[in-house]
């Protein structure tokens, strides 16, 4: 038997405006909700953290569903509406800080893994992932709504225009599968971009033979640091101890022959396996 029933979608004028400062855009589509939640297809008793909450569009259904909610809003004008609209829902749990600071594994406690869904702010969209990729031990999947070139840039393949720091740092730890694009319609205030949905499936093992991880991420970082530059004059720039690090491996043209990585290539062609090869001549 559900727990929560009688739970209202219904969108009332007074609560609070949308925050520029935040990024705010709420999503008030029920086609568009229901879609994210089919996708999630949250079970009984599950542990769900939803992020960026705001009036609750997507709070609404997770609840209906009777798994237990975890939501971590920041705008402290939006706490009570979500208070007052769930507060007495005995599977809710409203946290108000800064996701970018929130330890999930600790606040999903007893439970040993969760889900993650939300409609994320556009402007702090590419840390929440990185964030998330960290606490990827007690993560087991996000479903999340994304500005669509964000979303392009993550499932971006190597030789794509699109492909960046954040697809190789996906592809090294999630399996990712975009699953439907939303239009500006579906929001209030109507954002001037498209949006997309997003599942990340969080691999238990990064999905390359790697020796430093930690040394992967600062490789692939100064790669990417000038797309129009070679990899080889990328990472001859190379910020601090890193280009150190190279120097006493014999330099830049040393390490990516060992590598076997041809010098005139540029980041975005590189595969998550010739990241993994330079990072591995530097360990």
């Amino acid at each position: 038997m559900k727990r929560n029933a009688g739970i209202s979608f219904d969108f009332r004028p007074e609560f609070p405006h949308p925050s520029k400062r935040f990024g705010q855009h709420f999503l008030t589509d029920k086609h568009i909700i229901d879609r994210i939640i089919r996708s999630l297809a949250p079970g009984q008793e599950e542990t769900i953290i939803e992020i960026g909450p705001g009036r609750g569009a997507l709070t609404a259904p997770l609840l209906e569903k009777a798994c237990k909610v975890i939501a971590v809003e920041f705008d402290k004008k939006l706490i009570p509406v979500l208070e007052e609209r769930f507060g007495a829902c005995e599977n809710f749990r409203l946290l108000q800080q800064d996701v970018l600071n929130t330890d999930f594994c600790a606040e999903i406690l007893p439970a040993s893994n969760a889900r993650v869904v939300g409609n994320l702010p556009y402007n702090i969209s590419t840390a929440i992932i990185q964030r998330m990729i960290e606490q990827r031990h007690c993560l087991v999947e996000a479903v999340v709504m994304l500005q669509r070139e964000v979303v392009d840039r993550i499932t971006a393949r190597a030789g794509s225009k699109d492909r960046g720091y954040l697809s190789v740092l996906v592809e090294a730890y999630c399996e990712a599968e975009q699953l439907f694009d939303v239009a500006p319609g579906a929001f209030r205030p109507a954002p001037k971009v498209w949006s997309s949905v997003i599942k990340l499936k969080f691999r238990s093992t990064i999905a390359a033979r790697v020796n430093d991880e930690a040394l992967l991420r600062q490789v692939v970082s100064a790669g990417f640091r000038q797309r129009r530059k070679t990899i080889l004059n990328n990472l001859r720039q190379a910020p601090g101890e890193l280009q150190e690090l190279i120097k006493r491996h014999g330099g830049a043209s040393i390490v990516l022959c060992r590598a076997e990585v041809e010098l005139n290539r540029r980041a975005e062609t590189l595969t998550l396996n010739e990241w993994a090869r330079i990072s591995n001549v530097l360990e």
